[in-house]
């Protein structure tokens, strides 16, 4: 009889249409899957999807730091909820890692990992059915976290290296969605940008943001900073200025300046899903309601133990002077893997790749979804988006890079 209901009335009919016709999984991790399954099965697969650190034998990094920590938290840093915004205390300690002269996180909220904050600066700062300004290319995730809150995304190309940006014309779009809508909401992943790899250089920050500050005045504009690459940066030094940069335009006061946090790449805890939406320039009753109202309403309270652990490290000298170490050497590694796989392109007669930073660097490609697979066919596999290909260089060996770089070639 259930079988007959069920031939009657297919389970789909229960689903609205605006429900229906997703893919089973999300592209990514439906590609590395792929690719994961070949492997075990004896193929020699290159499997460039990854967005998780890994080790020259392909197994996750985890940093043993983090690690020794996450065995001394006590069962009471562990298993109560955590504040519905979070503990104040984590807030705190995540904002003061990227400006430590900060004495306090401002407004702000815990989030399940930076995912969850990019989310809830839609629900704050948005209307349904606006749309949110980014460089393009961007984390291809940008489009469902927009349309899974009602939203669209706008975009404004990332120059080509050693080019700059076109201010006039970000300047023309971003009036011109600012007059549409009645404000702004610009995500800017910058430094080690996620797919590119690549930095805005100190005058093509200062152009963004001398945009935003001649716009201010035609309504209310925010900046949102998502900063999940920031430990595996080419210049540390680099990273440090453009932060400072931001400080100093937030503390103008003219346009709200956030910034979305995590704990997945930079303490290796992608499964702890805890982040946090912070603006450590103002501090507001109002904004602070508004982002409690949705953590509420969205997923009510992010994980106790990670927030535990960022305040243990907050406090232990030792911890983060080995932390520094063991990023620095990631670092070095991910640098390594570039110049290998540059190297490996130019003897294919092929531009080699910038990388200032990130898990990830990007090959151009016009026909995206066709070279990629090709690419597949030959037992590579890469992450097509819009214009490119987006390269796992966290996941790709240097040993590997030569054939990469001649099965792309073959693939162009």
């Amino acid at each position: 009889m259930l079988e007959a209901y069920r031939e009657g009335n297919p389970m789909l009919s229960q689903l609205p249409p605006s429900r229906r016709d997703f893919p089973a999984d999300d592209p990514i991790f439906a590609l590395n899957t792929e690719a994961q399954g070949r492997a075990a099965k004896g193929e020699s697969i290159i499997n460039a999807t990854v967005g998780a650190l890994l080790d020259d034998n392909g197994q996750m990094v985890i940093l043993d730091t983090v690690m020794d920590l996450w065995r001394e938290l006590t069962p009471r840093e562990i298993a109560p909820y955590a504040p519905i915004a979070g503990d104040p205390a984590y807030l705190t300690s995540m904002a003061q890692r990227y400006w430590p002269e900060l004495s306090h996180f401002g407004t702000g909220c815990a989030t399940p990992g930076g995912s969850g904050a990019l989310a809830l600066s839609i629900r704050n700062f948005l209307e349904p059915g606006q749309a949110v300004l980014t460089l393009a290319p961007y984390w291809g995730p940008y489009q469902t976290l927009a349309q899974e809150n009602g939203a669209q995304v706008e975009t404004f190309p990332i120059p080509e290296p050693g080019h700059a940006i076109e201010a006039s014309a970000l300047m023309e779009q971003a009036r011109s969605l600012l007059e549409r809508q009645g404000r702004l909401l610009f995500w800017l992943n910058d430094p080690c940008h996620n797919p590119t790899g690549r930095s805005t250089s100190p005058a093509g920050r200062a152009a963004i943001l001398g945009v935003l500050r001649e716009l201010e005045h035609r309504g209310p504009i925010t900046l949102l900073l998502d900063l999940a690459y920031l430990e595996y940066a080419a210049d540390p030094a680099a990273v440090m200025e453009a932060l400072q940069d931001h400080a100093r335009f937030a503390a103008e006061g003219k346009v709200l300046v956030g910034a979305s946090l995590s704990v997945s790449k930079a303490l290796t805890l992608y499964g702890a899903r805890t982040g946090a939406l912070v603006f450590p320039w103002t501090q507001d009753a109002a904004l602070q309601a508004a982002l409690a109202m949705s953590c509420r309403g969205f997923f009510s309270n992010a994980p106790r133990a990670p927030q535990s652990l960022v305040v243990r490290l907050a406090r232990d000298g030792k911890a983060q002077a080995r932390l520094a170490d063991e990023h620095r050497h990631w670092s070095e590694k991910l640098k390594a893997r570039a110049t290998a796989l540059s190297e490996a392109l130019r003897a294919e007669k092929l531009p080699g790749v910038p990388w200032q930073g990130g898990f990830f660097v990007t090959l151009v490609a016009e026909n995206p979804a066709e070279v990629a697979s090709k690419l597949k066919d030959r037992g590579v596999y890469v992450v097509p988006i819009e214009k490119g290909l987006r390269v796992g260089l966290c996941g790709l060996r240097a040993q590997d890079t030569p054939l990469f770089a001649s099965a792309y070639r073959e693939s162009l």
